[in-house]
């Protein structure tokens, strides 16, 4: 890879497979706007992955013609893998990649990478389905890319409104802590890095993008969505069986750290204990005033509770999704039977004190009890049923794209950008 600008602040890839004929209108028409419009120094890679036609040829003439432009050839085709190896040697603290089709509008590059260089966010999107933004192409395309976002957000509760613009950014010391653990090579990628990301803690910054649809487009779009569907599957079972480091990405950049991340927690778990504890007075107090003794309403109800109580925590509370519900469920009638003892014995106090008490004050006592139970519900929650997969990820092999060797690298994230430089 040549490299014309290594002090660039900004890094802007442009892959390509067989685009002899776009690339070099594509990296003229960026570079011009990015001299014109960014104020900092940048380069432009373009990453040839795999091309049999004269791409790499129209493109070194380029890095000869404009200052600032750079090549990088790879032997297999993939644009995820062009990326992921561009990316990870780069020496720019801010990484960017966009179509050569062109299809956003170049306006909205600034608006992507302002929130990285300041240091708001960690990772950046262009939308086509966020307010403001515009959007030409066809039915077909339209329909599918909504039914993908909304299988994303069902599938696994994302919440970015668009995963497959080819418009994205992302800090160095952030893309060194995802990309090696991203393993699809293609179109599914930026789903992979986002979901990624946000499972971390990570904050991705969305905007909204004009966008017009390239009438000239070779992507396969139905071969592409059950590539993306089988990535989701997996990307799903991964999670589900904590095999990705979500935590430990958090804790070394700096993103949802321990005591944001339980404040959160604490936010949703309250929530949760509110509806819970509903559910489990509302039966409570009906099964009472149809004549069911105190102690048996009592224990029907906080049964129905505590189930209703782990299937919310565990999706909502803790992010936990896929296999385990069982085990869970198993856990949380563990703690049922703790709750249970607890407003148990508050009851038989009160019936000590009052040989006839009301209903009102039975259903007090047990409201009582169960507040005085959520404080151990939490900690166990947190620390035994839902704790993620002890992981020692604190290092990771990195592909070297100068050799068939891997490196390790680690994060060195800094809270002024400028600092920042990842070295595979």
């Amino acid at each position: 890879m040549s490299t014309p600008n290594p002090t660039a602040v900004l890094d802007v890839v442009i892959p390509v497979h067989n685009e002899q004929h776009t690339v070099a209108a594509c990296v003229r028409r960026l570079h011009e706007h990015l001299v014109q419009t960014f104020p900092y120094p940048f380069r432009i890679t373009v990453a040839d992955n795999a091309s049999t036609d004269a791409t790499a040829e129209v493109a070194s003439g380029l890095v000869a013609e404009l200052p600032g432009v750079a090549l990088a050839r790879l032997e297999q085709k993939g644009r995820g893998r062009a990326l992921k190896a561009v990316w990870l040697a780069s020496d720019a603290p801010v990484l960017a990649y966009m179509d050569v089709d062109l299809s956003t509008d170049l306006d909205a590059l600034w608006p992507l990478v302002a929130p990285l260089m300041s240091g708001h966010s960690d990772l950046a999107i262009g939308s086509r389905l966020a307010p403001g933004s515009r959007v030409v192409r066809g039915a077909r395309r339209e329909v599918i890319s909504r039914c993908y976002n909304l299988l994303l957000r069902g599938a696994l509760g994302a919440r970015f409104t668009d995963a497959q613009c080819g418009f994205k950014a992302i800090r160095a010391d952030v893309a060194a802590e995802l990309l090696p653990l991203v393993e699809d090579t293609t179109w599914f990628f930026d789903t992979e890095m986002l979901v990624l990301a946000e499972r971390s803690g990570l904050r991705i910054h969305e905007v909204p993008v004009d966008w017009f649809d390239d009438p000239d487009s070779r992507v396969d779009v139905v071969g592409t969505a059950m590539d993306d569907l089988r990535g989701v599957w997996r990307v799903r079972r991964a999670l589900a069986g904590g095999r990705l480091p979500v935590e430990d990405i958090a804790r070394r950049l700096g993103r949802g750290t321990a005591g944001t991340r339980t404040w959160q927690q604490l936010q949703r778990f309250a929530v949760v204990g509110v509806l819970s504890t509903l559910v489990h007075l509302g039966p409570f107090a009906a099964l009472r005033s149809g004549g069911t003794g105190a102690q048996a309403a009592n224990l029907v109800a906080l049964l129905v509770a505590t189930v209703a109580n782990t299937a919310l925590n565990r999706r909502w509370t803790f992010g936990v999704h896929g296999r385990g519900a069982v085990r869970h469920q198993a856990q949380g009638l563990a703690l049922f039977g703790v709750t249970w003892l607890l407003t148990a014995g508050g009851l038989g106090l009160l019936h000590l004190l009052a040989t006839t008490p009301a209903t009102a004050a039975q259903t007090a006592v047990v409201a009582l009890a169960t507040a005085l139970s959520t404080v151990l519900r939490f900690v166990a929650m947190r620390t035994w049923m839902f704790r993620p997969s002890p992981q020692s990820w604190l290092t990771v092999n990195v592909p070297d794209s100068s050799s068939n060797t891997t490196r390790p690298v680690q994060s060195n994230p800094s809270t002024e950008p400028w600092q920042t430089a990842t070295s595979p």
